[in-house]
């Protein structure tokens, strides 16, 4: 009983020692070879509009409802930059002193974004971003209310390999007052968002490098064939 007590620390020690030789290949293993190039990109998800007051007096609150979007996009390898159309509905609910009325706003914006990947060659990467744009808000225009959009942006990205990545992120998506008329009263509103997109991006592979020209054929040395006469 006394021998396999000390045998089963051994095992532990010699168990533990593995993992710690291991976990470095393993992190490797994980590695990616991130390439500069173009990448587009779509994803979904639920919106939010958080509750606010408007200019008569009153609030407008919201449940959850839902957005898309698609985008281009240039990666550097650690900074990006990209070009996105994205459109959201949520319900919402206003009580107003001049009508109260149940519905759904829409938003169509399209925003320039900078962002940052943080660890860019790893399996895993957490990234930050911003952008800004022109938000078209439902009014009672064609166009909607047309206003300055702007958002900022945390999320974690999955390199499924060089081309391939996954996204989860969290997006603050607000914009200048948009107005609508109701009951003939131009009224105004503080506009915020909240989001959550889970999205794919493809990054198209660089184009493959010109094979190197063939290299010239070696010169044979010059031959001469020399007479003499018989017996000399």
């Amino acid at each position: 009983d006394s021998d396999a007590g000390g045998v089963r620390p051994m095992k532990k020690a010699v168990s533990v020692i593995a993992a710690a030789i291991l976990l470095p290949s393993v992190g490797q293993a994980q590695e990616i070879n991130p390439l500069p190039g173009f990448y587009i990109g779509a994803g979904g998800g639920l919106a939010w509009f958080l509750n606010t007051s408007t200019s008569v007096g009153g609030s407008i609150t919201s449940s959850t409802g839902w957005g898309v979007g698609g985008l281009i996009g240039y990666d550097f390898v650690g900074p990006r930059i990209e070009l996105e159309v994205a459109y959201g509905r949520v319900p919402i609910t206003a009580s107003t002193p001049l009508a109260n009325f149940t519905g759904t706003a829409g938003q169509l914006q399209i925003m320039g974004k900078v962002l940052y990947d943080f660890f860019p060659a790893s399996a895993f990467t957490p990234y930050v971003g911003a952008g800004a744009g022109v938000g078209f808000v439902d009014s009672n225009t064609a166009l909607g209310s047309t206003v300055f959009a702007y958002q900022g942006i945390l999320g974690l990205g999955w390199n499924v390999d060089s081309q391939w990545r996954i996204a989860l992120e969290g997006r603050y998506i607000g914009t200048t007052n948009p107005s609508v008329s109701i009951g003939g009263t131009n009224v105004t509103y503080s506009n915020n968002n909240f989001a959550t997109i889970l999205g794919a991006q493809y990054k198209f592979a660089p184009p493959a490098a010109a094979p190197p020209p063939p290299s010239a054929a070696p010169v044979a040395p010059p031959s001469f064939m020399v007479f003499f006469d018989w017996d000399s």
